[in-house]
C-alpha cells in the first residue's frame, strides 16, 4: 500500500473548525436557520424573500436573473416564483414581448409582504453585525468580496 503524503493546510489549523471555509459555512447555516426562522411568520422562503428583494430593486428581471441573484438554478428559480406567483406576489406573463425572457413584477401585495418580511430579516443581520465591532464591517465586508473574487465569483 502506497504512504499518503499530508497534504499541507492552507494556513495553521489544528482542526476542521478553524478552517476558514468551515466558518464561513458555519455562519451561513447560521444566518439561514435564523432568517428561516423569521421569514415562517411571513410566510416566505429564504429564496422567495431574495427573489421579492431583487424584484423590488430591479422591476422586470427574468427568471434567469432571479436564479442568479439568489444563487440557485434556473429550475429551482422557476419553482420559487410559481410558488410567489400562487400566492398573489408576483406578476409574470405567459408568454414573452419579445425573446424569451419572462419579465417578473411584484404585486401591490408582494410590496406589502416584503415590507413586512425586510424588517425581520434586517432585525437577524443587526443581531448578526452587533456581535462584531462597527469598526470591523466594513473591513469585513470587504475581505468578503476578496474571497469570492478570489474564486471566481
Amino acid at each position: 500500500m502506497e504512504e499518503r503524503v499530508p497534504v499541507p493546510p492552507p494556513h495553521p489549523a489544528r482542526d476542521i473548525t478553524e478552517h476558514v471555509g468551515y466558518r464561513l459555512k458555519r455562519a451561513a447555516a447560521a444566518l439561514r436557520g435564523a432568517m428561516d426562522k423569521v421569514l415562517r411568520e411571513h410566510g416566505l422562503t429564504v429564496p422567495q424573500y431574495s427573489c421579492l428583494e431583487l424584484l423590488d430593486e430591479n422591476p422586470g428581471l427574468s427568471n434567469a436573473d432571479l436564479a442568479r441573484g439568489t444563487f440557485v438554478t434556473r429550475q429551482s428559480a422557476n419553482v420559487v416564483l410559481r410558488g410567489l406567483k400562487e400566492a398573489g406576489l408576483i406578476t409574470r406573463p405567459a408568454t414573452a414581448d419579445h425573446g424569451r425572457a419572462l419579465p417578473v413584477h411584484l404585486t401591490p401585495a408582494g410590496h406589502e409582504r416584503l415590507h413586512a418580511a425586510r424588517a425581520a430579516v434586517y432585525a437577524v443581520e443587526e443581531r448578526m453585525i452587533h456581535a462584531i465591532p462597527g469598526r470591523r464591517l466594513t473591513a469585513l465586508l470587504a475581505d468578503l468580496d476578496a474571497m469570492a473574487e478570489a474564486l471566481g465569483e
